[in-house]
């Protein structure tokens, strides 16, 4: 490892002097109007005189707020020294896509949640001077993939979301021949299908498929596992395989009037607007002029309700049933949608869906709640306030509840692989099924979570693929 740079003179005292500063934002009147991306990078001086903001503290809580416990001091001090080109290598020896985790992360409630300075002041920006080094490091053409010499096995990765490049990234970077199989016609899973290219613009997605293109990775595009290939098949001709397939289905609504026009489940909504593709058997939806109400209070949810407003909404009101302290979704999400437009009700939960006497939906009637004592996960159970219904007008319901993972074809010979009762993968401490030599990470095995842990996941699943080749399993065809 290389000696720990030193920081810049008087570095330990700069935050009393330099106040955080936030990454320049267009004008929600501006960003409304299209799908690109919100933020911008700070300039040199900027992004210097926010990373000498870090006190390089004996032991960065930062780190251990971060997943992949990025050394996030150790680039800190590079970037405020002006070397970033070395800040940027140092932030991707611990992380497969740092420009993406940068953009994606909710770093409020990760390694920024976690700064010492938190109590003192506002943290250090660590998500915009990681996104600054990494852009800085592929403008000046500075990002290379390193791998080792062919060592003649083949891994074969399914789903090419952050876990599946992530895995294929470290399996070829170890000497691995890797093809990765994507039921899409366009690679990247979530990352491009899901994610709103206002917080992810598809061409940083596309800059690095096409750098583990450049590193020998194969991408084999409209391939659907246990339909078009096998379990077996995978396991005649390649020495590992890596699930990282996700979690995509859609979690049901369950009130009256769910089956109405007009109620639609958030993914396939947002793969329409965000793809220009809509999803097989997802009919186009034309919001325009409508009175969109979305049921949930993650990131899709918000997610939903600034795709709506860009697609020329009348309304977009999100139906939240805790309120705003419990809603899982992150708070600049929630800041960015209440600038754009977006309404919010919480403490309100949905009981019918309300007929127009045509089969569509026209209003949701709800009710009031009040938070309870908590529940087995530690936050306050809500409950209904009696006589507190009332009606939200809607033309369109957007239900993002969440996700369960996708159940293998029916009869798939995939359903070999153990599995909890509400159908994700269960793997070892390898990251490994109960098949051999078959791994899998990300939100197939621990339901749906952020970017940062399906990377995590794919990491030690990779270490645990090189552990298991060399140690046990012959090359395939052998």
């Amino acid at each position: 490892m290389p000696p720990k740079p030193e920081a810049p003179p008087n570095a330990k005292y700069a935050w009393r002097t330099i106040a955080r500063a936030a990454p320049p934002k267009r004008t929600a009147a501006e960003r409304v109007g299209d799908f690109r991306e919100i933020y911008s990078s700070y300039d040199e001086a900027t992004v210097r005189a926010q990373a000498s903001r870090c006190i390089q503290c004996p032991n960065p809580l930062c780190m251990e707020g971060c997943p992949l416990a990025n050394r996030i001091p150790e680039w800190l001090a590079l970037a405020a020294q002006g070397q970033f080109l070395e800040a940027a290598a140092i932030s991707r020896t611990t992380s497969n896509m740092p420009e993406i985790c940068s953009r994606v992360c909710p770093q409020e409630r990760l390694c920024e949640g976690a700064c010492i300075l938190n109590c003192r002041a506002e943290p250090v920006a660590i998500g915009a001077v990681e996104r600054f080094i990494n852009e800085y490091a592929f403008y000046h053409g500075a990002v290379e993939l390193t791998r080792a010499p062919a060592n003649g096995r083949r891994v074969a990765v399914i789903g090419s979301g952050p876990g599946g490049m992530a895995a294929a990234d470290e399996l070829a970077q170890l000497g691995y021949a890797v093809t990765v199989f994507e039921s899409q016609q366009i690679p990247g899973g979530l990352l491009v299908n899901g994610i709103p290219a206002f917080k992810l613009e598809k061409s940083v997605v596309e800059r690095r498929i096409q750098l583990l293109e450049k590193n020998g990775v194969e991408f084999r595009r409209g391939v659907h596992v246990g339909r078009d290939v096998s379990l077996a098949e995978l396991r005649r001709d390649f020495d590992a395989v890596f699930l990282g397939i996700g979690a995509q289905q859609a979690k049901a609504l369950d009130v009256p009037g769910a089956g109405l026009a007009g109620v639609l489940p958030s993914l396939p909504f947002l793969i329409q607007k965000n793809v220009g593709v809509s999803p097989e058997d997802f009919p186009p939806v034309d919001v325009a002029g409508a009175r969109v109400a979305v049921l949930g209070g993650g990131d899709t949810a918000m997610d939903c309700l600034r795709t709506a407003l860009r697609s020329g909404a009348r309304s977009a009101v999100c139906l939240y049933r805790r309120d705003l302290a419990n809603m899982p979704g992150s708070r600049k999400e929630y800041y960015n949608a209440l600038e754009e437009g977006a309404q919010f009700e919480f403490l309100t939960n949905p009981l019918e869906l309300v007929d127009d006497g045509h089969g569509a939906v026209s209003a949701v009637r709800c009710v009031r709640m009040a938070l309870g004592e908590p529940d087995a996960s530690g936050r306050r159970k809500p409950r209904p306030v009696p006589g507190s219904e009332f009606l939200v007008p809607a033309d369109l319901i957007l239900v993002a509840y969440g996700f369960d993972p996708v159940p293998f074809p029916e009869g798939s010979d995939f359903a070999k692989i153990a599995m909890t009762d509400w159908g994700s993968l269960i793997v070892d401490r390898d990251q490994m099924t109960n098949v051999p030599g078959v791994f899998a990470g990300g939100d197939s095995v621990r339901g749906p979570s952020l970017v940062v842990h399906a990377v995590r996941d794919a990491r030690k699943a990779a270490q645990g693929i090189h552990r298991y080749l060399t140690t046990h399993a012959p090359a395939a065809g052998a």
